[in-house]
């Protein structure tokens, strides 16, 4: 099927996206509103001698303009006003007055734009996210302000706040990396490596020694890659529940390595070419043991590999992650924590349930099921009998142990209980029940993905309208919600 004319002129621009340069030049913005202040703001971003035009701003324009020290004209609209202009702004909110300005601009050839008049414009007013001095522009076409705004949102979450201190960085070694690295692959990868390696870690740290150091130790060698690991917290499953700082750092990672509980469609976040090395790591079943993984980071570090190693959760939070810190430092290889949402607290969001709880519990517990199992009760069981909540992960194959001994050790057998299972995910499954109730989990062999039990008198204060009954058979009476509105 051959494309038409017609469909061709539809996938073309009707703008060619380009950047005005306005350093100390003369910029009108006529208007006294809210139009005009959004320019203005707009503006101020860049280094241009902004001139406005309003003989009776509003309150908070009028602050800004103050603030900014913005050269104001308070006089009604000239046509002499739009001379020696380099773009000018009619945002009077008045079309009539707002055309005319424009048509005094065209007729000194200055290009000029009329606020909400694509027909009076020269040039479309952009989306901005500024790194300064990098700069993405967006522009709909006059498809929608909304969709504008919804994809400067999401450029601004994956540009790292430090990316502007990098670019000017940058700019310092230019002329040394001229001059010291021929060009083409090698110089090509120095670059590379600058704005993704230690320098770019140093940088977002806001440590400028070290960003220095590193820069010059990058021009000595730039042929000899330096290894880096992130320990990452992939969060307990839904996508939109990773940092933004895990984001960046899947995209700057060689190879990822992860853990048999993070889902794909996190996996394929990272950059396209990036190595994925899958390590198993669920209950029962671990493909590589924990020696392994360990010697694994080493050598990919050893080889000069930026790694991501994700992990279900929080590194920090039954990870692992003690292990693998302690065998990069012996190593010498550079390595970062970046938290991620522990699925306790997902859970508990699923359920809309207070971990806390004013008068009722003041205490949170995590453990896991294992933590249970043994002979001797742990220490933090008296604090169950007191109040505190307790966040079992893998609890499911040991909860009639759990139930058995937390009610030996005084626990009420109507204490309430939540179980969730795959929290945070769209096909998550909550269940509620009382302690006594809690041996039934074990039947459930239904539940194959992770589960999460939480005990305790603030559970009561949860929301089971979308939860089932925990007890394979019928519960004799409801579940209190007495701390509902606590």
């Amino acid at each position: 099927m051959f494309e038409t004319t017609a469909s061709r002129t539809e996938n073309r621009l009707t703008t060619f996206p380009a950047f005005f340069k306005v350093e100390g030049k003369h910029v009108a913005v006529f208007g006294n509103g809210d139009e005009a202040y959004a320019k203005a703001r707009l503006l101020s971003n860049t280094n241009a001698l902004i001139v406005a035009f309003s003989d009776d701003p509003q309150s908070d324009y009028a602050a800004f303009l103050d603030k900014e020290q913005i050269n104001v004209v308070a006089e009604a609209f000239a046509v002499h006003q739009v001379e020696g202009m380099t773009l000018v702004f009619a945002a009077t909110g008045d079309e009539a007055l707002d055309r005319q300005i424009v048509d005094a601009a065209r007729a000194k050839s200055i290009p000029a734009n009329a606020v909400d008049q694509p027909g009076y414009c020269d040039f479309y007013t952009p989306g901005l996210v500024s790194r300064a001095p990098l700069a993405v522009a967006i522009c709909t076409e006059g498809a929608g302000p909304v969709l504008g705004q919804i994809v400067r949102a999401r450029i601004d979450q994956m540009l790292a706040p430090s990316l502007g201190r990098l670019a000017r960085l940058a700019v310092e070694y230019r002329d040394a990396a001229e001059a010291s690295i021929p060009k083409g692959a090698l110089r090509r990868n120095f670059w590379r490596r600058f704005f993704s390696g230690s320098v770019a870690d140093a940088v977002a740290l806001n440590d400028v020694d070290a960003a220095h150091a590193a820069a010059e130790k990058l021009l000595l060698s730039p042929e000899s890659p330096e290894g880096y690991v992130w320990l990452v917290g992939a969060g307990p499953g839904a996508e939109d529940l990773l940092t933004l700082r895990a984001q960046r750092v899947l995209m700057q990672a060689d190879v990822i390595v992860y853990d048999a509980l993070v889902p794909q469609e996190i996996v394929n976040m990272g950059r396209r070419d990036a190595e994925r090395l899958s390590v198993g790591k669920r209950k029962g079943c671990h493909s590589k043991s924990q020696e392994d993984i360990n010697k694994l980071l080493v050598s990919l570090g050893q080889e000069g590999k930026r790694v991501v190693r994700l992990k279900s959760g929080d590194p920090l939070v039954y990870g692992r992650a003690a292990e693998e810190m302690a065998a990069l430092r012996e190593a010498g290889i550079g390595y970062e924590i970046v938290p991620g949402i522990t699925s306790a607290f997902a859970a508990a969001a699923d359920f809309e349930l207070p971990l806390t709880l004013r008068g009722v519990a003041s205490s949170l517990i995590f453990t896991t099921g294992h933590d249970l199992a043994g002979d001797i009760l742990p220490d933090w069981a008296r604090l169950a009998v007191s109040g505190a909540t307790i966040a079992v992960y893998m609890g499911r194959s040991v909860a009639a142990s759990v139930a058995t001994r937390l009610m030996s050790a005084g626990l009420n057998a109507d204490t309430t209980v939540a179980v969730i299972e795959n929290a945070s995910r769209s096909y998550r499954r909550l269940m509620h029940g009382t302690l006594k109730d809690l041996p039934d989990l074990e039947h459930r062999d239904e539940l194959t993905g992770p589960v999460m039990v939480i005990i305790g008198d603030a559970v009561a204060g949860a929301n089971f309208e979308r939860s089932e009954a925990l007890a394979v058979s019928p519960l004799s009476a409801p579940i209190g919600q007495e701390y509902a509105n606590g």
